[in-house]
């Protein structure tokens, strides 16, 4: 497939096609048409390296390609998580400038659906891990067979009894989270319990001992470091202030105005991520006239944190870096460089902007 039929139907030249495909990093002045280009390219199968295009023409010279599936664990699309697509974004790049494709960006339902049109290459509802394990063509419906020359890489946290699934179909995993498993696979993390301590401190800091969080509760290292940092300075936890989600800006708004109309209202909010804290701050808005203006903290420093009223403070996640180790670490599982099990923990830090004052 040419640039010409990618710039066509982008409505853009074949130069800035050819610019978003084959230079890492390069951002298109036009909101939103660096991301169109890659799902364009994606959809008609446009293969932007070298070593791919001989293998497409036939040359056998060259080392057989690698790709890359990308799981999204949270979502069914890269859309709805703006970190995520950040991160995607960052993946992307370090995959081109390894010589590694991109291949299927996968949900649970596709993982875990059987395609008519190629069983061989999907996997199928199972019953429980060691069935998974234990299985084989002749005996089990539900065999998973490895996908050739792939690896796999996981945005977000994936639960455990779905480990089996994946190492079966795919000889090489490597994670991105901010809750680190108990080494089941090679993963980058970093850790949600250090930032949200960091941000529930900072509030602590500025005077403030009411606190809410809004985000997800089940098994999420975020909610464990609000919690456990309130306890450590004496504050008690009080669950009128906790707000279980599904961490969305839908969310975030509808939980903020609940709480405007509260008797008792907390004068910090946390939230466990930056698209819910925008939720939050669009809902404060709304509602200015009440008077209500509650410091406001969260992480991921995504692009959108810098651009709301006012400007969010946030904990930075270094999404770029983290991308970059992922990748290294699958194509170094690939090599047969390493054979344990390897977690790379990246520190976070604060940033501080214009969301965030004093308790007096």
């Amino acid at each position: 497939m040419s640039l010409k039929k990618i710039a066509e139907l982008a409505n853009t030249s074949v130069s800035t096609v050819s610019r978003v495909l084959n230079t890492p990093g390069h951002t298109c002045h036009t909101p939103g048409l660096s991301e169109k280009i890659w799902e364009i390219a994606k959809e008609l199968e446009y293969i932007p390296n070298e070593a791919a295009r001989n293998l497409r023409m036939g040359n056998n010279t060259t080392e057989e390609t690698f790709y890359a599936d990308i799981l999204l664990t949270r979502f069914d699309s890269i859309d709805k998580d703006p970190f995520f697509a950040e991160l995607f974004i960052h993946i992307k790049e370090e995959l081109l400038a390894s010589n590694t494709l991109l291949g299927e960006t996968l949900n649970f339902t596709d993982i875990m659906s059987l395609s008519e049109k190629d069983a061989s290459t999907k996997a199928v509802p199972y019953k429980t891990s060691s069935k998974v394990i234990e299985e084989s063509p002749a005996a089990s419906p539900a065999f998973i067979s490895k996908k050739r020359n792939t690896g796999l890489i996981l945005l977000g946290k994936c639960p455990q009894g779905l480990f089996p699934v994946l190492k079966k179909r795919y000889p090489y995993i490597a994670g991105i989270d901010r809750n680190p498993t108990d080494y089941e696979y090679d993963e980058v993390i970093c850790n949600g319990i250090t930032a949200a301590r960091k941000a529930v401190e900072y509030l602590i800091k500025l005077g403030h001992n009411n606190i809410a969080y809004i985000g997800d509760c089940t098994f999420e290292s975020r909610y464990t470091g609000y919690y456990q940092t309130l306890l450590d300075h004496k504050i008690p936890l009080n669950y009128a202030n906790v707000h279980q989600t599904g961490q969305t800006e839908k969310e975030g708004f509808m939980v903020m105005e609940d709480i405007i109309k509260s008797k008792e209202r907390p004068s910090a909010v946390f939230c466990a991520n930056d698209i819910t804290a925008i939720g939050v701050l669009n809902a404060l808005k709304s509602n200015k006239k009440r008077g209500y203006l509650p410091s406001v903290i969260s992480i991921d420093n995504i692009c959108p944190s810098q651009k709301t009223t006012p400007m969010l403070t946030t904990i930075d996640i270094p999404k770029k870096e983290m991308a970059h180790l992922a990748v290294m670490l699958l194509l170094d599982r690939k090599a047969g460089r390493h054979r344990e099990n390897i977690r790379i923990e990246l520190p976070c830090r604060l940033v501080e902007r214009d969301s965030c004052t004093y308790n007096y």
